[in-house]
């Protein structure tokens, strides 16, 4: 099985051209937001724009399991207040019925964020009814857990925090986890060394385990190992370096998943794509 490497691109004008957009820079894989990520609520996706959509994934060799789409940053699945709960669990489940509507299998998310106001524990359990609420009205789509950096009062930085949500969704052939590895780096995990690399994913395994990684963010970082900040960087130009990029591509743990930049100079796309690519052994 081969790597698929993509990146975040834009899905303006319409989540038609996220494929086109993919294709430009040269992406076997790609994530996208299926509707404007920093709003509630969006216009329904219109038959046109589906057909669209799922034309130019056939016509430029996109399969459903290698595109990540992401969901809004305003929603909270872990939210304790009643009202603010609910605005996000109702978004959250438009979300996963915009990629039902796609032909999408997988949905990846922020857990979610306690805000001081409850305990972690509670927090993680109102994040798995949120997720097992959202499974019950849907079909075909795996919610996909990113880890987090841990800045904040956000949740999901350690995998043992994953684990315990994982451990409370009642469909757990729908339940998936997506690596970040700026977000691992900041949130303590060393990704630097190679004793560190390999440590932090034999931990994963032991925790997790590797058949619910259902996707990667290739982010380098600019903030330190364990400041718990989460600030992308392109490869190779912060606090992780090359090498661990170098080790993602040689290993066929991370084989067949979405492999997505989120680096913030979208100009260096292709140029990085291109140089995961030569990574491959």
């Amino acid at each position: 099985m081969a790597k698929f490497i993509g990146a975040h691109v834009s899905a303006s004008g319409g989540v038609e051209n996220a494929p086109l957009n993919a294709r430009e820079i040269g992406a076997t894989a790609f994530a996208l937001f299926t509707k404007n990520q920093r709003q509630w609520v969006a216009s329904p996706l219109t038959n046109e724009s589906i057909r669209a959509f799922i034309q130019n994934c056939d016509r430029n060799g996109y399969s459903a399991d290698h595109i990540l789409p992401h969901d809004s940053y305003l929603i909270n699945l872990g939210n304790p207040d009643p009202e603010a709960l609910k605005k996000s669990r109702d978004a959250f489940l438009d979300e996963m019925q915009r990629c039902e509507q796609l032909g999408l299998n997988r949905l990846n998310f922020h857990p979610g964020s306690h805000l001081k106001k409850t305990s972690e524990e509670e927090c993680l359990s109102i994040i798995a009814e949120s997720i097992n609420l959202a499974l019950d009205q849907t079909t075909g789509v795996t919610a996909v857990i990113e880890n987090t950096a841990g800045q904040g009062s956000n949740m999901g930085h350690t995998f043992e925090q994953i684990a315990a949500i994982i451990e409370k969704i009642k469909d757990q052939s729908r339940i998936g986890v997506c690596i970040d590895t700026c977000h691992s780096f900041t949130a303590g995990y060393d990704l630097k060394s190679r004793e560190g690399f390999e440590k932090t994913f034999a931990h994963f395994e032991e925790v997790i385990g590797y058949k619910y990684l259902k996707g990667m963010h290739l982010n380098d970082s600019k903030k330190e190992l364990g400041s718990r900040v989460d600030r992308h960087d392109n490869l190779d130009e912060g606090l992780i370096g090359i090498e661990p990029f170098r080790w993602i591509m040689a290993d066929p743990r991370f084989n067949g998943i979405p492999l997505i930049l989120e680096t913030p100079d979208d100009s260096k796309w292709p140029e990085e794509i291109s140089l995961l690519k030569s990574f491959i052994t």
